[in-house]
């Protein structure tokens, strides 16, 4: 059950980089990100009513939304507009960089200890995002979306380095929907338009938005909490190195997307980075 559960949260979130390209036909990054988390919102509110999950502690609110502002407001606005130049299968080979990412913000600020694969990993991990910002068909625009596509991941790594404290007092399902709560707000003044884009856009962006909202957005999280109380966090964290792999199939069964061979080799050299840093 738990291997089902898991399978199908990759599936989600490696789907999540197609969805976001397709809604971007009709929604600007920031309009995306807020509608899509305005949707995750709602689902998580009616989740919240029906299992009587506690209100966080009043001391704690303003860490949380700082933290729910950068892993999914910041995250989402800088995905979504990198991802307008940046192919979804490809912008899934950036994001997978996060490990690294992450194992060296905890080594720096947590004083975590990083082994010698640890550190080749990340220098390997950054060389293939190199790579990729630098393929030589897809010019400086290009360049500028995957440097998008890198800022996002700094806020994600950087979420998930600063809900640690907050994790010894939530649950990963509480702290996780109070967070979303946070960065679906934190985008509120600048969501303007977000309504006149709804009433323009074509059904299969909209359904797009709904999709990333409820799935990818939503219960995809409750899931991965669900994972986490049964399996090894290192565990299953593994198994989501395969995300990139699936999002490069979804987004050619989607999309008819083909990345050119100098990205599949730099996002191939970011997965081996990625892979050493679990070693």
């Amino acid at each position: 059950m738990v291997i089902a559960v898991l399978g199908a949260i990759m599936l989600l979130w490696a789907s999540a980089f197609t969805g976001v390209t397709v809604a971007l036909q009709a929604y600007t990054p920031i309009q995306l990100a807020f509608a899509r988390y305005m949707v995750a919102s709602t689902v998580l509110l009616l989740y919240a009513i029906i299992t009587r999950m506690p209100v966080p502690r009043l001391r704690d609110v303003p860490g949380i939304f700082f933290t729910g502002a950068l892993g999914f407001g910041l995250y989402n606005v800088a995905l979504n507009a990198g991802q307008q130049t940046v192919s979804p299968g490809i912008a899934s080979f950036i994001a997978s960089s996060e490990v690294g990412v992450m194992a060296l913000m905890a080594a720096v600020f947590l004083g975590e200890r990083l082994s010698r694969w640890g550190w080749i990993g990340i220098i390997v991990s950054f060389a293939g995002v190199a790579m990729i910002s630098f393929a030589g068909d897809m010019g400086l625009e290009l360049s500028g979306g995957v440097l998008l596509v890198m800022v996002s991941t700094l806020s994600t790594s950087a979420f998930s380095i600063m809900q640690k404290p907050y994790l010894r007092r939530y649950s990963a399902t509480q702290y996780t929907t109070y967070a979303i709560w946070g960065g679906t707000l934190s985008l509120l003044p600048f969501a303007s338009g977000t309504l006149g884009a709804v009433h323009a856009a074509p059904l299969d962006a909209t359904l797009s938005l709904i999709y990333l909202g409820v799935l990818p957005g939503a219960l995809a999280y409750v899931g991965w909490s669900y994972v986490l109380s049964h399996m090894d966090a290192a565990r299953a964290g593994s198994y989501l190195t395969i995300i990139p792999v699936m999002a490069l199939f979804i987004a050619w069964l989607w999309l008819g997307d083909v990345p050119t061979m100098t990205s599949l080799i730099g996002g191939s050299i970011v997965l081996a980075g990625v892979l050493l840093v679990n070693r």
